[in-house]
């Protein structure tokens, strides 16, 4: 019974994300059909597990009916055979006194110890449903956080050299400012990713990041930023000051997605705004601009930075992460 509540459980929680449409808090919704498989499995995994548990009650009720059965005749026995048998086995115990003496504890010195194995496997199973029961607590009563600034506060961010690229980090570890999506490729295959992606904006006179483009477009000004220089850019993305940008200069960022939530990042690019801008954490706002490079010190490199010609203040999409569209 309890196999089924975990299965059911799981089956709920997926359903009920969807049904409250926050998937796209937890994964590219480009995989939604993952999930969605998720709940057709676990529900078909529902219905064995009910099956099964109707087969095995069904097999109990027809052993408990043939044992009443059976004592039912044994009783029925004794009483039509009990004179019979009382006379018979009252003058055989007459002549063998002693022989009616029977070893019923010939099996009674069993090992006190004979049941302890039971008990570790009841603890290991205890624990694994536990376990298999917390996420779908955790998914089902306690709310989805939506990523802002303070998560950029608390981890910090980093710019990856040009030397290296996130294929030589763990996978699953955050990404910052630059989408990098080459530790799901090998070297050939990211090298032909990228030019073939380089060629999509290579052309355009100005470069819109929308939902759709944002980290794609990101990846590909990153990865060849000479490219682009002078180039009119526009986007939309939450400011964040942060400790280490003096002046004007505000970073402007969205949470993106490559797969999942393990894989997430916060990205987007250093912004020089016009004299006097004053804004505050998780601002978001509606940059253009054109394409220049600054020496950022902390990172102790040249990194892009878009050099505002008009913004605007705007509101916090309904969907504030994008996602990585192949």
């Amino acid at each position: 019974m309890i196999r089924f509540y975990i299965l059911f459980g799981f089956a709920f929680m997926f359903s009920l994300i969807h049904y409250q449409d926050q998937l796209n808090k937890y994964i590219n919704t480009k995989y939604a059909y993952l999930s969605i498989t998720a709940i057709v499995i676990l529900s078909l995994l529902c219905i064995v597990e009910v099956a099964r548990m109707y087969r095995l009650e069904q097999a109990e009720k027809r052993r408990t009916e043939a044992a009443e059965r059976k004592l039912e005749q044994e009783r029925h026995d004794l009483e039509s055979g009990h004179t019979h048998d009382h006379d018979h086995n009252h003058d055989h115990n007459e002549e063998h006194p002693d022989h009616g003496h029977t070893h019923e504890h010939e099996h009674a010195h069993d090992s006190p110890f004979g049941h302890t194995h039971e008990s570790p496997s009841r603890w290991k199973r205890t624990i694994g449903y536990l376990i298999l029961s917390f996420p779908i607590f955790t998914g089902i009563f306690l709310p989805v956080q939506t990523l802002d600034s303070s998560f950029v506060k608390a981890k910090g961010f980093s710019f990856p050299s040009a030397e290296g690229t996130m294929s030589d980090k763990n996978p699953g570890q955050h990404q910052f400012l630059k989408p990098d999506s080459s530790v799901f490729y090998g070297k050939e295959g990211y090298e032909t990713i990228k030019n073939k992606e380089l060629a999509d904006f290579l052309n355009l006179r100005e470069i819109e990041l929308n939902d759709q483009t944002y980290m794609k477009g990101m990846e590909v000004i990153y990865n060849f930023p000479g490219n682009f220089m002078g180039r009119k850019i526009s986007f939309n993305g939450f400011a964040y000051k942060g400790e280490q940008v003096d002046g004007d200069h505000y970073f402007v960022f969205r949470f993106g997605f490559i797969h999942c939530a393990a894989d997430s990042g916060v990205f987007g690019m250093l912004v020089d705004f016009p004299k006097g801008t004053d804004l505050e954490n998780d601002d978001w706002v509606h940059v253009t601009g054109t394409l220049t490079s600054e020496l950022y010190q902390p990172f102790k490199q040249k990194i892009p930075v878009l050099k505002v010609t008009s913004w605007k203040p705007i509101p916090a999409p309904e969907d504030p992460y994008v996602y990585r569209i192949y």
